[in-house]
Protein backbone atom coordinates (compact mmCIF):
# COMPACT_ATOMS: atom_id res chain seq x y z
CA UNK A 1 0.00 0.00 0.00
CA UNK A 2 1.34 3.26 -0.85
CA UNK A 3 1.13 5.42 1.97
CA UNK A 4 1.43 9.07 3.13
CA UNK A 5 0.91 8.79 6.83
CA UNK A 6 0.56 4.67 6.71
CA UNK A 7 -0.63 1.82 9.71
CA UNK A 8 -0.07 -0.22 12.59
CA UNK A 9 0.76 -3.43 14.09
CA UNK A 10 -0.21 -6.50 16.47
CA UNK A 11 -0.33 -6.57 19.73
CA UNK A 12 1.53 -10.20 20.03
CA UNK A 13 4.87 -8.41 18.06
CA UNK A 14 5.29 -6.44 21.12
CA UNK A 15 5.14 -9.12 23.69
CA UNK A 16 8.27 -10.57 22.96
CA UNK A 17 10.03 -6.66 22.14
CA UNK A 18 8.65 -5.38 25.33
CA UNK A 19 10.57 -7.89 27.50
CA UNK A 20 14.24 -8.16 25.47
CA UNK A 21 14.23 -4.16 24.45
CA UNK A 22 15.63 -2.29 27.09
CA UNK A 23 15.37 1.35 26.63
CA UNK A 24 19.39 2.67 27.31
CA UNK A 25 18.01 5.64 28.74
CA UNK A 26 14.27 7.44 29.84
CA UNK A 27 13.15 9.53 26.13
CA UNK A 28 11.63 13.07 26.82
CA UNK A 29 7.70 12.88 27.62
CA UNK A 30 5.30 14.30 24.95
CA UNK A 31 3.17 15.89 27.57
CA UNK A 32 0.17 13.03 26.73
CA UNK A 33 -0.79 10.01 28.49
CA UNK A 34 -1.86 6.73 26.38
CA UNK A 35 -4.77 4.65 27.20
CA UNK A 36 -5.09 0.63 25.82
CA UNK A 37 -8.45 -0.37 25.67
CA UNK A 38 -9.70 -4.12 25.09
CA UNK A 39 -10.37 -7.38 27.10
CA UNK A 40 -6.58 -9.26 26.79
CA UNK A 41 -5.31 -8.01 29.62
CA UNK A 42 -1.52 -9.41 28.96
CA UNK A 43 -0.69 -8.41 25.80
CA UNK A 44 -2.42 -4.27 26.49
CA UNK A 45 0.29 -4.50 29.54
CA UNK A 46 2.87 -5.53 27.78
CA UNK A 47 1.98 -2.86 25.26
CA UNK A 48 1.69 -0.20 27.66
CA UNK A 49 5.20 -0.97 29.16
CA UNK A 50 6.47 -0.82 25.82
CA UNK A 51 5.16 2.42 24.73
CA UNK A 52 6.23 3.91 28.49
CA UNK A 53 9.85 3.22 27.65
CA UNK A 54 9.68 3.88 23.82
CA UNK A 55 7.80 7.41 24.69
CA UNK A 56 8.55 8.69 28.11
CA UNK A 57 4.45 9.02 28.43
CA UNK A 58 2.26 7.21 31.18
CA UNK A 59 0.16 3.95 29.47
CA UNK A 60 -3.00 3.33 31.11
CA UNK A 61 -4.80 -0.20 30.30
CA UNK A 62 -8.72 -0.43 30.55
CA UNK A 63 -11.22 -3.08 29.05
CA UNK A 64 -13.35 -0.61 27.78
CA UNK A 65 -13.40 2.91 26.31
CA UNK A 66 -16.25 4.19 28.57
CA UNK A 67 -13.95 2.95 31.50
CA UNK A 68 -11.55 6.35 30.72
CA UNK A 69 -12.00 8.78 33.19
CA UNK A 70 -12.08 12.28 32.54
CA UNK A 71 -9.10 12.84 34.92
CA UNK A 72 -7.03 11.13 35.89
CA UNK A 73 -3.87 10.93 38.66
CA UNK A 74 -1.43 10.17 35.65
CA UNK A 75 -3.00 12.39 33.33
CA UNK A 76 -2.90 16.30 35.20
CA UNK A 77 -5.02 17.87 32.08
CA UNK A 78 -2.71 16.14 29.37
CA UNK A 79 -4.51 15.09 25.74
CA UNK A 80 -5.15 11.45 25.78
CA UNK A 81 -4.26 8.80 22.87
CA UNK A 82 -6.50 6.06 23.25
CA UNK A 83 -5.49 2.68 21.19
CA UNK A 84 -8.44 0.38 20.77
CA UNK A 85 -7.95 -3.51 20.11
CA UNK A 86 -10.53 -4.32 17.08
CA UNK A 87 -9.07 -8.38 17.54
CA UNK A 88 -12.17 -10.41 16.79
CA UNK A 89 -14.49 -7.39 17.62
CA UNK A 90 -17.61 -7.11 15.04
CA UNK A 91 -17.09 -3.76 13.52
CA UNK A 92 -20.04 -2.75 12.90
CA UNK A 93 -20.57 -2.71 16.52
CA UNK A 94 -17.46 -1.11 17.04
CA UNK A 95 -18.58 1.88 14.61
CA UNK A 96 -22.10 1.96 16.89
CA UNK A 97 -19.83 2.07 20.10
CA UNK A 98 -17.63 5.18 18.72
CA UNK A 99 -20.58 7.16 17.58
CA UNK A 100 -22.06 6.68 21.20
CA UNK A 101 -18.64 7.34 22.77
CA UNK A 102 -18.29 10.54 20.98
CA UNK A 103 -21.93 12.03 21.83
CA UNK A 104 -20.92 11.25 25.67
CA UNK A 105 -17.59 11.86 25.98
CA UNK A 106 -16.23 14.66 28.39
CA UNK A 107 -12.82 15.19 26.78
CA UNK A 108 -11.04 15.16 23.71
CA UNK A 109 -9.28 11.95 22.98
CA UNK A 110 -7.51 10.40 20.11
CA UNK A 111 -8.42 7.64 19.14
CA UNK A 112 -6.65 4.82 16.59
CA UNK A 113 -7.70 1.48 16.33
CA UNK A 114 -4.92 -1.45 16.22
CA UNK A 115 -5.02 -4.94 15.80
CA UNK A 116 -7.26 -4.15 12.59
CA UNK A 117 -7.89 -6.29 10.01
CA UNK A 118 -6.40 -5.64 6.34
CA UNK A 119 -10.24 -6.55 4.68
CA UNK A 120 -11.89 -3.69 6.95
CA UNK A 121 -14.48 -2.07 5.05
CA UNK A 122 -15.80 0.63 7.12
CA UNK A 123 -11.99 3.09 7.45
CA UNK A 124 -14.07 6.00 5.82
CA UNK A 125 -16.61 5.63 7.94
CA UNK A 126 -14.40 5.36 11.27
CA UNK A 127 -12.46 8.54 10.15
CA UNK A 128 -15.31 10.48 9.57
CA UNK A 129 -16.07 9.36 13.49
CA UNK A 130 -12.81 11.02 14.30
CA UNK A 131 -10.68 7.66 14.15
CA UNK A 132 -6.81 9.31 14.09
CA UNK A 133 -5.23 6.53 12.45
CA UNK A 134 -5.37 2.59 12.00
CA UNK A 135 -2.89 -0.32 13.41
CA UNK A 136 -3.10 -3.50 10.89
CA UNK A 137 -2.24 -6.81 12.54
CA UNK A 138 0.34 -7.48 10.56
CA UNK A 139 2.19 -4.60 10.58
CA UNK A 140 5.44 -4.35 11.70
CA UNK A 141 6.79 -2.50 15.23
CA UNK A 142 8.50 -0.31 13.57
CA UNK A 143 5.93 1.09 11.65
CA UNK A 144 3.61 0.72 14.54
CA UNK A 145 6.04 3.17 16.66
CA UNK A 146 6.76 5.58 13.49
CA UNK A 147 2.59 6.32 13.54
CA UNK A 148 2.56 6.51 17.27
CA UNK A 149 4.61 9.73 16.99
CA UNK A 150 3.16 10.67 13.82
CA UNK A 151 -0.22 11.01 15.88
CA UNK A 152 1.36 12.65 18.98
CA UNK A 153 2.79 15.13 16.55
CA UNK A 154 -1.03 15.92 15.23
CA UNK A 155 -1.67 14.48 12.52
CA UNK A 156 -3.27 11.35 10.86
CA UNK A 157 -1.99 7.60 10.34
CA UNK A 158 -3.69 7.04 6.92
CA UNK A 159 -2.91 5.57 3.68
CA UNK A 160 -2.78 7.80 0.88
CA UNK A 161 -6.23 6.04 -0.79
CA UNK A 162 -8.12 6.61 2.41
CA UNK A 163 -6.88 10.21 2.46
CA UNK A 164 -7.79 10.77 -1.13
CA UNK A 165 -11.34 9.23 -0.40
CA UNK A 166 -12.09 11.46 2.76
CA UNK A 167 -11.19 14.76 1.11
CA UNK A 168 -13.20 14.03 -2.15
CA UNK A 169 -16.04 12.06 -0.95
CA UNK A 170 -16.61 14.46 1.93
CA UNK A 171 -19.86 15.44 3.66
CA UNK A 172 -22.21 18.17 2.52
CA UNK A 173 -21.58 21.89 3.64
CA UNK A 174 -22.47 23.27 6.62
CA UNK A 175 -25.54 25.82 6.10
CA UNK A 176 -24.57 27.78 8.80
CA UNK A 177 -20.65 28.03 8.30
CA UNK A 178 -20.50 31.58 7.07
CA UNK A 179 -21.16 32.50 10.52
CA UNK A 180 -19.01 29.98 11.64
CA UNK A 181 -16.37 31.51 9.29
CA UNK A 182 -17.35 34.89 10.78
CA UNK A 183 -15.54 33.47 14.46
CA UNK A 184 -12.55 32.60 13.12
CA UNK A 185 -9.80 34.59 13.55
CA UNK A 186 -7.44 35.83 11.10
CA UNK A 187 -4.54 32.98 11.82
CA UNK A 188 -7.04 30.38 12.46
CA UNK A 189 -7.90 30.93 8.93
CA UNK A 190 -4.74 30.92 7.50
CA UNK A 191 -4.47 27.34 9.63
CA UNK A 192 -6.95 25.95 8.21
CA UNK A 193 -6.07 26.70 4.28
CA UNK A 194 -2.46 25.26 5.24
CA UNK A 195 -4.69 22.14 6.55
CA UNK A 196 -6.14 21.68 3.49
CA UNK A 197 -3.54 21.52 1.25
CA UNK A 198 -2.19 18.77 3.47
CA UNK A 199 0.03 21.24 5.98
CA UNK A 200 1.58 18.83 8.41
CA UNK A 201 1.99 20.44 12.08
CA UNK A 202 5.49 21.00 11.26
CA UNK A 203 5.10 22.70 8.18
CA UNK A 204 2.54 25.07 9.65
CA UNK A 205 4.84 26.46 12.31
CA UNK A 206 7.88 27.07 9.58
CA UNK A 207 5.20 28.96 7.58
CA UNK A 208 3.71 30.85 10.16
CA UNK A 209 6.95 31.29 12.16
CA UNK A 210 5.14 30.00 15.20
CA UNK A 211 6.16 26.73 17.73
CA UNK A 212 4.33 23.70 17.26
CA UNK A 213 2.82 23.98 20.72
CA UNK A 214 0.94 26.98 19.15
CA UNK A 215 0.11 25.10 16.45
CA UNK A 216 -2.04 22.22 18.11
CA UNK A 217 -3.67 25.30 20.66
CA UNK A 218 -5.07 26.66 17.19
CA UNK A 219 -5.60 23.47 15.87
CA UNK A 220 -7.62 22.36 19.22
CA UNK A 221 -9.36 25.99 18.94
CA UNK A 222 -10.19 25.30 15.66
CA UNK A 223 -11.92 22.16 16.06
CA UNK A 224 -14.10 23.49 18.80
CA UNK A 225 -15.30 26.20 16.69
CA UNK A 226 -16.40 24.14 13.37
CA UNK A 227 -17.14 21.90 15.25
CA UNK A 228 -15.44 18.77 13.86
CA UNK A 229 -13.55 15.62 15.17
CA UNK A 230 -10.24 15.72 13.63
CA UNK A 231 -8.14 17.31 10.74
CA UNK A 232 -9.35 15.50 7.77
CA UNK A 233 -12.80 17.02 9.06
CA UNK A 234 -10.93 20.10 9.12
CA UNK A 235 -9.80 19.66 5.30
CA UNK A 236 -13.03 18.97 4.36
CA UNK A 237 -14.74 22.19 5.75
CA UNK A 238 -12.03 24.54 4.60
CA UNK A 239 -11.63 23.22 1.01
CA UNK A 240 -15.91 23.84 1.24
CA UNK A 241 -16.33 26.90 3.32
CA UNK A 242 -12.91 29.14 3.00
Amino acid sequence: MNLLFSSGVSAFKIMGLAISKKQKSPPESNGMVFYIVGTRRLENELMASYLERQTGDPCVVAEDIHHIPKDNPKNNGRPKLVFWDCHKKDLKNLLAELRTYNIHKQSENHIVLFNVPTDLKYEKKFVLEGIYGFFYEHDPLDVFLKGVKTVIDGRLWLSRDMMTKCIFEGTDKDKSSKSITEKLTQRQIEILALIAVGATNDDISDKLCISPHTVKNHLYNIFKKINVPNRVQAALWAAGNL
